[in-house]
């Protein structure tokens, strides 16, 4: 049952990650149990563990539902990503193998290319992507853990922040010192380079701004 139930929130957590499912949604039990091909019981399970990582939210006689993040609350997740970010980011300056550093710039290359086309789902998708490479040359199972569940739960603003005008050039430049820093095998200037990421993101998701649509 255990096994069940912890693959079954592995792949509903990945869902909410990706935006597959997307805040608000209403998770119906029975459709999960067909789409996931496990038990009731395991898909109850699933939804509490979702739960208790604040993934998910249950309403009284109403079910549960993806969780809505606020403007504000997402600042403030953010914030506290940005120092374990910091944290993988040096650790994968120490830790990169050859194979990976060549992997981040062709990723980062692919990152370029997205953006050159105006292709900010794409671009979007590369960035998750990116920080899933730097955590694995990072080598540091916790903080990746703790990023991941925190990063499920920003997929809205993240995708909304990315349609605005100009903003994916200036995230490309940011997370281009990023690989550099960490290609280079330098864990201060890492560190450094995944701080002012992140400060960017705050500072752009605190600035005024038109809601430019994308999944509600």
């Amino acid at each position: 049952m255990s096994g069940a139930h912890e693959d079954a929130a592995r792949t509903l957590r990945a869902a909410i990650s990706r935006g597959d499912m997307p805040p608000g949604l209403r998770l119906v039990e029975a459709d999960l149990v067909e789409q996931l091909g496990v038990s009731r019981g395991s898909v109850r399970l699933a939804i509490d563990v979702l739960v208790a990582e604040r993934l998910v939210e249950r309403f009284p006689n109403k079910g549960a539902r993806v969780r809505v993040v606020s403007l504000e609350e997402a600042v403030e997740i953010t914030e506290c990503r940005m120092p374990l970010e910091a944290l993988l980011a040096r650790k994968a300056a120490e830790r990169v193998t050859g194979a990976e550093a060549d992997r981040l710039r062709a990723h980062l290359h692919t990152m370029a290319g997205a953006v050159d086309s105006g292709d900010v789902l794409k671009y979007g998708e590369l960035i998750q992507q990116l920080h899933g490479m730097v955590g694995e040359a990072a080598r540091h199972a916790v903080a990746a853990d703790l990023v991941g569940k925190l990063q499920a739960q920003l997929v809205r603003h993240q995708f909304r922040l990315s349609l605005r005008p100009g903003r994916a050039r200036v995230s490309l430049g940011e997370l281009t010192e990023l690989v550099a820093a960490i290609t280079d095998r330098d864990p201060d200037r890492a560190d450094a380079a995944a701080v002012a990421h992140f400060r960017s993101v705050i500072a752009a998701l605190s600035e005024p701004h038109p809601d430019p649509g994308g999944p509600a």
